[in-house]
């Protein structure tokens, strides 16, 4: 195989992209959030803002990718403008990110086996943390469905997108068939009386959607995580960018408008999955399957995606000398084998701490997000070299600190809970010590040298 045969295509980086962005999350929250929380138009406004929000912080990206073409993506941006200290923060929030997301997905399968199989994987009882029962079975399951898209990352990136093609394409079309069914099969008149007749504008429900748009759509980032791998320019990249965004706030639109379709908010909320419950009793077991296909899907993209821009993460930030060379070895497929090994081992732990740990991490990981975004737009606005540009930059900046007080500011509608902000304060920490016993050790004996 040639070189230009190993480079991803328009469709590869357009599939990794969307397959990151539409996760677990698209298919739980209309039940456990959404609909509780906002309805279905303030849901629908709060995600198509939220979507314009990254469009906006992608037109900063998209200088990003006109002046730096090295892996890393927002961190080594970060490194080469504001130096070391910056980068290090960048790098230490958006691994929070990417790392979440991978257990978040492989715990999420066997909730997906539960819906099917019920509890043949319910074995071997350990403990309860947080009022979730651990399982061997579904830890040994979880670790099996991580470790599987860990062998296909090590193979080689072509690879790993070849079946990222297959598991969006899937995904997308399911959810749109099983939405189209849906919606002509069920009566509509309880759906109008709840959601339409009586809609009324309210801000602060669309701010909790809002807040967590870096949540929701992170995996656009992927891009310049991969610049290495294809070879088409900023502006192309760009486009794919602002499409998968726009895609995936149609799915997560639609999903919650399915589940609308049958539920109340009270009705949906006191179920364990609303989406699927409503579809089983409304399609029955064949349009139930098609819909698990889709969250498979879903679980199984995210672990890829994740995965891919993981390691291309972890290799920068070894290459700059802040964690040990060995995490920037490079195989013979062309990959950060250490690195995804790296990502594997985090997530063959963490299903050992309970699903709603994860999700306590998981909570805060728009924070490291939004901390990227800021930095990203910030030398934007620097680098600028039109009114327009720096405009938008400048809105990234201003759109990127509002989510961050949002999460941040007691009493805000989207403020984190008391157990996101210990896990928030841990990580901090953890940070802090990381760069003084290893970082600064690193630079220490690079000035040495």
């Amino acid at each position: 195989m040639s070189i230009l045969d190993k480079k991803l295509n328009k469709i590869d980086v357009f599939s990794i992209v969307l397959g990151s962005i539409i996760g677990w999350g698209s298919f739980m929250l209309p039940g456990t959030k959404f609909l509780k929380e906002a309805g279905v138009i303030n849901t629908t406004i709060g995600l198509f803002l939220g979507a314009l929000f990254i469009i906006i912080i992608q037109s900063s990206y998209y200088i990003m990718l006109e002046n730096h073409n090295n892996e890393g993506g927002e961190f080594s941006f970060t490194y080469k403008h504001c130096g070391r200290n910056h980068g290090f923060i960048v790098g230490w929030f958006l691994l929070l990110a990417y790392l979440t997301i991978i257990p978040l997905n492989g715990t999420a399968f066997p909730l997906v086996i539960r819906k099917i199989f019920g509890d043949v994987f319910q074995f071997g009882y350990l403990y309860s943390i947080a009022g979730y029962q651990v399982f061997l079975g579904e830890i040994i399951l979880s670790n099996l469905i991580v470790l599987l898209f860990a062998y296909i990352n090590i193979k080689g990136i072509k690879e790993s997108a070849k079946v990222q093609n297959v598991i969006a394409l899937v995904l997308v079309s399911l959810v749109f068939i099983v939405f189209t069914i849906m919606y002509i099969k069920v009566d509509r008149t309880k759906f109008l009386n709840n959601y339409i007749y009586n809609y009324k504008f309210n801000l602060g429900h669309v701010l909790k959607v809002f807040a967590i748009t870096p949540f929701a759509f992170v995996g656009f980032d992927n891009i310049p995580q991969i610049c290495k791998e294809y070879e088409f320019g900023p502006k192309t990249a760009s486009i794919i960018a602002v499409l998968s965004v726009l895609i995936g706030a149609s799915i997560y639109s639609i999903l919650n408008l399915t589940t609308a379709l049958v539920y109340t908010p009270e009705e949906a909320l006191a179920l364990d999955w609303a989406l699927g419950t409503g579809v089983l009793v409304t399609l029955g077991k064949f349009g139930f399957l098609l819909l698990v296909i889709a969250l498979s899907a879903a679980v199984t993209s995210g672990i890829n995606g994740f995965m891919i821009s993981t390691s291309k993460l972890m290799g920068s930030i070894s290459n700059h000398k802040m964690v040990p060379e060995k995490y920037g070895y490079v195989n013979e497929n062309g990959v950060y084998k250490n690195a995804i090994l790296f990502a594997t081992t985090i997530s063959l732990i963490a299903p050992w701490f309970g699903r709603e740990v994860i999700l306590w991490i998981v909570d805060m990981s728009s924070l490291g997000a939004a901390i990227a975004y800021f930095y990203v737009c910030l030398i934007a606005f620097r680098l600028g070299d039109n009114l327009f540009r720096r405009t938008m930059s400048a809105l990234g900046v201003g759109a990127s600190l509002l989510t961050i007080l949002l999460l941040l500011v007691p009493g805000s509608p989207a403020a984190l809970g008391r157990e996101s902000l210990i896990a928030l304060a841990l990580w901090v920490v953890l940070g802090i010590i990381f760069y003084m016993k290893v970082v600064s050790n690193y630079k220490t004996s690079a000035a040495k040298k």
